[in-house]
């Protein structure tokens, strides 16, 4: 099952002995996200810089309000190429260790933090909905209290997206993925069918969200415009509903942590049972190719020519 243990600060120090040294570092994460490490400036002074392919979408949805509340004094402007950049200065880092080691945790959750802004926006309008429609009997509310809030897309792959919407009794969590193959097609439902049977199967997965899987888009899509058609049956959607047992304040920082990486989850179980399946099947055919060596004759007879045309065997 989809499961993620809590999120610690690493147990990192800054070493105070060593000497600074300069750095020129390009990293590449999941999804095309780009990071670049370096120190412009001085040896003691870290430029971390990230590219994010929807951060246009994300910054519509409030994420520069969120990188500013977890990152304000550390803040400067955009490195050309990148979208938003943070500098840390050596020479100037709180000193306490527990501080330390919540700079070091935030840092390395910059993307997360600003993919998180569109699911902080849907957890506040279900809060604000829900709040409104305590008001009303189901009969009596609004049309529009019924539809809920708007969908927010997040095209953060080329053909794939996530899809947000709040309701007054939910936040649901669509992913569009793209399947390339028919054995990926097939693994993907294996896998989901788990979850939806292992969610029944097991009493303390009765709380976990619930997760749909389909081939068309589902109703809460229906007037979105533009989605993607990459191909006939090539793309999926998978749901997650969100309720409001998973949506307090208390739990809502893990669970935008854990819901925003489902895809690369999911993908890489695909990939790694495949290759699972693949160095099965080559074990066993070396298996077989073993037997029959055994089995093959020692003195094997053959026939040979002669210059007339006479046949006769030889033993090898």
């Amino acid at each position: 099952m989809y499961t993620h243990q809590p999120l610690k600060a690493p147990k990192l120090t800054f070493a105070r002995s060593a000497a600074p040294v300069s750095i020129d570092q390009v990293v590449s994460d999941f999804d095309g996200v780009t990071f670049h490490l370096s120190t412009p400036e001085s040896k003691t002074k870290i430029l971390i810089s990230i590219n994010v392919k929807c951060f246009k979408e994300l910054v519509q949805y409030g994420a520069q309000e969120v990188l500013e509340r977890e990152y304000g004094p550390y803040i400067v402007s955009p490195e050309p190429g990148y979208d938003f950049s943070v500098q840390i200065d050596l020479e100037n880092l709180p000193a306490e260790q527990e501080a330390k080691d919540e700079l070091i945790m935030k840092l390395a959750l910059l993307k997360r933090n600003a993919m998180a802004a569109p699911f902080e926006r849907a957890f506040d309008e279900f809060a604000k909905l829900a709040e409104e429609a305590s008001r009303y009997t189901s009969e009596s509310a609004p049309q529009g209290m019924k539809e809920g809030g708007e969908v927010m897309a997040i095209h953060y792959r080329e053909e794939e997206a996530i899809y947000i919407k709040a309701s007054y009794d939910r936040v649901t969590v669509i992913f569009s993925t793209v399947f390339r193959e028919e054995t990926d097609r097939i693994f993907g439902k294996v896998f989901l069918q788990e979850f939806v049977d292992a969610r029944r199967r097991v009493v303390t997965l009765q709380n976990a969200p619930q997760v749909l899987f389909r081939n068309e888009p589902p109703l809460e899509l229906e007037a979105v415009p533009g989605l993607n058609n990459a191909g006939e049956g090539e793309i999926s959607y998978v749901t997650f509903v969100l309720f409001p047992r998973h949506l307090t304040p208390q739990r809502r920082y893990e669970n935008i942590s854990h819901i925003q990486t489902f895809r690369d989850y999911f993908h890489y179980h695909i990939k790694a049972s495949k290759a699972y399946i693949h160095t099965r099947m080559r074990k066993r055919t070396a298996d077989f190719l073993q037997v029959l060596n055994r089995a093959r004759p020692e003195n094997e007879e053959r026939e040979r020519k002669t210059a007339s045309g006479r046949t006769f065997r030889v033993q090898s």
